[in-house]
């Protein structure tokens, strides 16, 4: 077996793992989130992936959130970002809620998964349905 059959294969498997169909697009798309050191923009995956449709990879990110696969970072930029989850994330929460570093020079996004994101005492009452924290500086390769 070829390098790339066997990483279509494990691609394939985590797709099959999460219960998402894994078509050639998904395959397309879950292959290079794996591949980023970075959380990745709607339209940062367009273009790596040359000529596609945008809806369907819009909907492809949409499953994979959905499902438990990827989740969205809001870094202030006004375009969401994509990363891909820990393992024990499902369809129905997302287990690793951690802090992203935004670097304000080179625009990237990063997931600091080893900086969980403290305890939050809600007033009576309030209910939480997401968190995010960002924090906002330079990377290391940029300070460099």
């Amino acid at each position: 077996m070829e390098v790339a059959e066997k990483i279509n294969a494990k691609t394939e498997q985590k797709l099959v793992a999460k219960n998402i169909n894994p078509t050639a697009m998904r395959i397309l798309v879950l292959d290079l989130l794996l591949k980023q050191n970075h959380a990745t923009s709607l339209s940062e995956i367009e273009k790596s992936l040359g000529p596609s449709d945008r809806t369907t990879i819009y909907r492809t990110l949409k499953t994979f959130e959905h499902n438990g696969l990827i989740h969205m970072i809001d870094d202030g930029t006004g375009s969401p970002k994509y990363a891909v989850c820990l393992e024990e994330c499902d369809g129905h929460e997302h287990h690793d809620l951690h802090v992203h570093f935004y670097c304000a020079s080179c625009k990237e996004t990063f997931c600091l998964p080893n900086s969980k994101i403290p305890d939050v005492m809600l007033p009576d009452g309030f209910i939480s349905t997401e968190m995010n924290l960002v924090v906002k500086g330079v990377c290391d390769r940029c300070a460099n």
